[in-house]
């Protein structure tokens, strides 16, 4: 008798631990677990996208721009993903742009913007030194552009001013970090 009941109680506690189980995870024993149906949020479209600049607060030494943090803002009222790193152009005259050679830094990874979420990448340029109209340590002449063109993959191209000033910057390089959801400074 006592070897029954032991049996009993062990496939009573077997069957509350499978009931748990199904209760926990909307699985029931023996029915294999449907694959997740939910569909991952498209990316960003350019128009969903309302893109501002300023300084960064960090700049390298120098009279230039030096460093600039560009902010996304999903103006769109639905979810939508960005990732990657951002091709930089200065925006001339008309439709003349001069492309900027970009140094990618950091991992990038999906950044998931809700309406009214913001995403960053920040941007470094060689430097423009001195004072007046400048120059730069590699001899070249420094380039000034009201606007900069920002590309993000998937994402569309955007022109964008810095809140206080024009972009001024050395040997057409920038270094750019992946788009974040950490606010730079």
């Amino acid at each position: 008798m006592r070897h029954s009941n032991g049996i009993r109680r062990a496939a009573l506690a077997t069957t509350a631990v499978t009931a748990l189980a199904a209760a926990v995870t909307g699985v029931l024993p023996g029915t294999a677990m449907a694959a997740s149906t939910a569909t991952p949020p498209p990316a960003c479209a350019a128009s969903a996208l309302q893109v501002s600049a300023r300084q960064a607060a960090h700049p390298p030494v120098g009279t230039g721009t030096g460093a600039a943090v560009v902010q996304f803002t999903n103006v769109s009222k639905k979810t939508c993903v960005l990732k990657g790193h951002p091709t930089v152009a200065g925006a001339g005259k008309g439709s003349q742009t001069t492309p900027l050679k970009v140094t990618a830094t950091g991992k990038a990874s999906t950044v998931t913007l809700r309406p009214r979420g913001k995403a960053w990448v920040k941007l470094t340029f060689v430097q423009v030194q001195g004072e007046g109209d400048g120059y730069c340590k590699s001899g070249k002449k420094p380039s000034v552009f009201q606007k900069m063109v920002i590309g993000l993959p998937r994402s569309g191209k955007h022109q964008v001013a810095l809140d206080d000033g024009w972009w001024a910057e050395c040997d057409n390089k920038v270094t750019a970090t992946p788009v974040t959801s950490v606010k730079p400074s």
